[in-house]
């Protein structure tokens, strides 16, 4: 008789009062068909009816005696002023409770306790989802679970799927149940597994509730709902998405059948069978991977959303120890394991010195880039793309330099970044791995051992160039002393005022490095036109000797060989533009600082906004390395130069031009701890001295070496000092001291002197770079400057390839790119074989479309553009675009982004994306094959 009576609590009781005293507001006894739900601790309370409230006090009896008791005793306890009410529950029939106690209550027979009504009532519905009357769970979990501020009001009818959504929210905490709408997926979920409180009041609900919404959310979520909620019931919540991770991985080994048997202990009760593990291995990896994309987007390299993915996958690899399943899934494509298996793999293939082992390191990068972990190891990833290009580094063989202006130049286009990627090694790995360190330090060794060759073979150069090499005979070298003359004064003509920018003791890694963040949006770099047939390049100087400030420096700074401090600085800089009729300005360290609640001194900001022409000192690198500090990662960025950042942004906001150069570089110091100073005499300098030159040593003489006497001896080897330890050394005769990059920007828009040019980013990096050795477009070697030609160091770039960790997001490559390569010079096809742009620019629709452009490029330099983004492969950065254009038509383009624009403007008819900026204005893409639908030529395709 009991297992047929409903149960009733609280709630029910409540509602059924409030409905039924409102009408029978005299009555003190209500008899109700059902028994107390046991669970309810408070069989005292009171219920609001109309106006007022009304003391409920409930008795459970199972006998006929025992219900006329509990009447009488109510009534024998209560005042004539108390209204309480007696609500007698329990298993006793209606036929057998006595007459006499029926005529006290309500309607005067026990009221029936209908559930699916009560719930109907609480959601102010009219009905009711009929498939929910006989699902008891579902109704009794709504009565129990109702919040303080009761269940939203749905309309007519209350759907299962409203109520069970509901239900879930309340119970679980997933979502809001008042929401007209729960959204869940896998996502949520698992999501949810893994929060402190949701599993445990899951594991607390009745079986039946937990069987119901189990069968719910496996049709709503799909078929992993099951063993993830069977986890959380055990407890075991929280290791729900790395056992679906691990699963996956097993499941994709070579012997998935072997880790059966393992992947079962490790589950279960929660594995009902096999035939599961699959849905909820691919459901658990689902959600990981949106995990990782909305981590890589994150923008934070140790953000929340990277350090939650780690967490599930290093406890996924624990599992897979526990279980002695990690060498079945070492290779995964997932799991940490798996990604560090790949670096070790690679590195094993760096210390190799086979014709092959550049093929394997780079078949070896490609494994470890497939992996979903190696944005989110974005630095290791990054470091191991740098020691591969290392690599490549090794496997070229330019032909050697003949003079030093060619030496210099090869060095900031080339071998500069080797030692930009020397410094990436030296820090090491972010994963502390023995075996990737000991190999990266070997790789480190070999490219030294190269640099060291390179550096005895510049030190012969420059010590025969350096006896009569001066301003009037410079060997088609760029004198330090000329930079202003040759670099800066175009800048002055027709009114410009450059700014510019020293910064003292910057090598070519540094520059490279430093050009590469610019943004390219705000900053268009310019270079002299080359030579007829040659392509544009970054220039470099040679400083002065020895490769120190107080001549080097002071002889850029006076335009002329000089030697001196501040003082002897300002003086010449204000007498050399005071001979081309400009006031200037130069400001030190401690001059341009400004103070608190200033970025930049006034002094500064006052002399920017002038019309006269402004130079600024900045010792941060060289300071730096005084002090023991070589950069925060291994080399040095935009952001990494006190003030430099705000400096460029204030020139850029006066419509300043740049000229950005060092007055010399350095060396770091990569000798073991406890390296000695070489014990020489007449030692002067941390790098030069006086006297008889020795091994690693080379002796200068002659108009260039600012000393007594005009001769020095300067080291060239990069492990020879004479002075106590630093981070890092200057003055002597290695290519890292004496080359002086010098990098010449204009901001966006900017005036281009006569005869100069714009200098694409794809220009400025070396093949090896950006291009596996097999990839390179075939022609004449990229790694050597011809000072001939001038001709530059061009690159071919796989943005694949690309990391904000050495090449900056402002910049973005293209596979084509190359020296002397279609990419930058227009295309190159069969002779009498239209290009792309030809037959685009002769087509019927673009003829038509020109009318509507106003101020439209000329069809020279459009068919220029396309032909340059076709051999590119579709891609190019603004800059290129807008050069493959200048070259052609000799009409230079000051905005490449602009020039852009109006490409698209013409290119792009009924709103059709033929061409567009993307990557927030860094790269300009076309898409060939709605080139062809959009313009049709009558020639065909090619």
């Amino acid at each position: 008789m009991t297992a047929n009576r409903p149960v009733a609590g609280r709630r029910a009781i409540e509602v059924l009062l409030r409905t039924e005293l409102e009408g029978a507001p005299d009555h003190r006894l209500v008899l109700v068909d059902a028994v107390w739900d046991p669970e309810e601790k408070d069989s005292e309370f009171s219920v609001a009816v109309g106006d007022g409230h009304r003391r409920v006090v409930v008795s459970d009896q199972h006998s006929p005696l025992g219900a006329a008791d509990a009447w009488h005793r109510h009534l024998a306890g209560c005042s004539d002023r108390d209204d309480s009410v007696l609500v007698i529950t329990g298993t006793v029939p209606p036929d057998q409770l006595g007459l006499d106690l029926r005529a006290h209550a309500v309607h005067r027979h026990p009221l029936p306790v209908d559930r699916a009504e009560i719930v109907t009532q609480l959601f102010g519905a009219a009905d009711l989802d009929p498939r929910m009357l006989g699902e008891h769970w579902l109704l009794d979990g709504l009565l129990q679970a109702e919040p303080l501020d009761g269940w939203p009001r749905v309309g007519a009818v209350l759907t299962r799927d409203r109520a069970v959504r509901a239900l879930i929210g309340a119970r679980l905490g997933l979502g809001d149940p008042a929401s007209d709408t729960l959204d869940l997926d896998a996502d949520t979920l698992f999501t949810w597994t893994r929060t402190p409180a949701g599993p445990a009041l899951y594991a607390t609900l009745p079986r039946d509730e937990r069987r119901g919404m189990e069968k719910w959310l496996a049709r709503t979520v799909g078929p992993a709902a099951p063993t993830l909620l069977t986890l959380a019931a055990e407890g075991r919540g929280n290791d729900a998405l790395p056992l679906g991770v691990l699963a996956s991985a097993a499941l994709r080994s070579p012997s998935a059948e072997a880790a059966g048997f393992a992947l079962g202990t490790l589950f279960g009760q929660a594995l009902s069978s096999f035939d599961t593990l699959r849905p909820f291995a691919d459901a658990a990896t689902g959600v990981l991977s949106r995990w990782i994309a909305q981590a890589e987007g994150s923008g934070s390299p140790s953000g929340p959303a990277r350090s939650r993915v780690l967490a599930v996958l290093e406890r996924a690899d624990r599992l897979a120890a526990d279980a002695r399943l990690t060498d079945l899934v070492r290779g995964d494509r997932l799991l940490p394991s798996g990604y560090l298996g790949r670096l070790r793999a690679l590195a094993a293939c760096l210390g190799s010195r086979d014709a092959d082992a550049p093929a394997l390191a780079e078949s070896a990068l490609r494994d470890l880039g497939a992996h979903q972990l190696a944005a989110l190891h974005g630095e290791s990833t990054e470091t191991a793309r740098t020691a591969v290009r290392l690599m490549r580094w090794l496997a070229t063989e330019p032909a050697p330099p003949t003079t030093v202006g060619q030496a210099v130049r090869d060095h900031l286009s080339s071998s500069g970044w080797a030692d930009l990627a020397i410094g990436v090694l030296a820090q090491g790995d972010a994963s502390r791995d023995a075996a990737v360190g000991e190999a990266y330090r070997r790789l480190i060794g070999a490219a030294r051992e190269r640099r060291t060759v390179s550096d005895a073979r510049f030190a012969d150069l420059l010590a025969a160039w350096t006896e009569t090499a001066c301003q009037q005979a410079n060997g088609g070298a760029l004198l330090i002393e000329d930079v202003l003359a040759k670099a800066a004064a175009p800048l002055a003509q027709g009114g410009g005022r450059p700014l510019v920018l020293v910064l003292d003791g910057m090598s070519a890694d540094i520059a490279v490095r430093i050009a590469g963040e610019l943004d390219r949006r705000a900053w268009t770099e310019i270079v002299p036109g080359p030579a007829k047939g040659g392509l544009p390049y970054r220039q470099a100087a040679v400083s002065m000797l020895p490769s120190v400030t107080r001549v080097s420096r002071a002889s850029l700074l006076c335009g002329r060989p000089s030697e001196g401090g501040q003082g002897a600085e300002r003086t010449g800089f204000a007498a050399f533009w005071r001979k081309r009729h400009r006031g200037a300005h130069l400001f030190h360290k401690g001059g341009y600082e400004g103070p608190p609640g200033h970025r930049l001194a006034p002094e500064v900001v006052q002399a920017l906004a002038s019309e006269d022409v402004v130079g600024v000192v900045v010792n941060t690198v060289d300071d730096a390395l005084d002090n023991g500090r070589e950069g925060t990662t291994g080399r040095w960025g935009l952001a990494d130069i006190g003030k430099l950042p705000d400096l460029l942004n204030a020139a850029r906001d006066y419509g300043r031009p740049v000229v950005l150069v060092s007055d010399h570089g350095h060396i770091v110091d990569r000798t073991e701890r406890g390296h000695p100073p070489a014990d020489v005499p007449e030692v002067r300098g941390t790098r030069w001295r006086t006297g008889q030159p020795g091994d690693g040593e080379v002796a200068l003489a002659g108009p260039r070496v600012l000393t007594d006497g005009r001769r020095i001896v300067a080291a060239w080897r990069d492990d020879l000092r004479y002075t106590a330890r630093q981070a890092g050394y200057h003055g002597g005769a290695s290519l890292a001291e004496v080359t002086v990059p010098v990098v010449t920007l204009v901001p966006a828009g900017g005036a281009v002197p006569s005869g100069w040019t714009l200098l694409p980013p794809e220009s400025t990096e070396p093949a090896w770079w950006s291009t596996a050795l097999a990839d390179r477009v075939p022609g004449p070697d990229a790694d050597a400057v011809p000072e001939t030609s001038g001709a530059p160091l061009a690159a071919t770039a796989r943005p694949a390839e690309r990391s904000p960790a050495a090449v900056p997001p402002q910049t973005t490559r293209d596979p084509s790119a190359a020296s002397g390569s279609p990419a930058l010079s227009g295309g190159s096809v069969a002779s009498g074989e239209a290009t792309l742009g030809e037959r685009t620019v002769r087509s019927a629709p673009y003829r038509a479309q020109r009318d509507f452009v106003r101020l439209a490029p000329t069809d020279k330099a459009v068919t220029a553009a396309l032909d340059a983004l076709d051999a590119a492969g579709g891609k190019l950065s603004p800059g290129a675009v807008a050069a493959a254009a200048q070259a052609a038509t000799g009409k230079s383009q000051r905005n490449p982004a602009r020039f852009a624009t109006m490409l698209e403007r013409l290119l792009n008819i009924d709103g059709y994306p033929v061409l567009q900026l993307v990557e927030s204005g860094r790269t300009v893409q076309l898409d060939r094959a709605l080139l062809a639908q959009q313009f049709p030529s009558p020639e065909g395709s090619a």
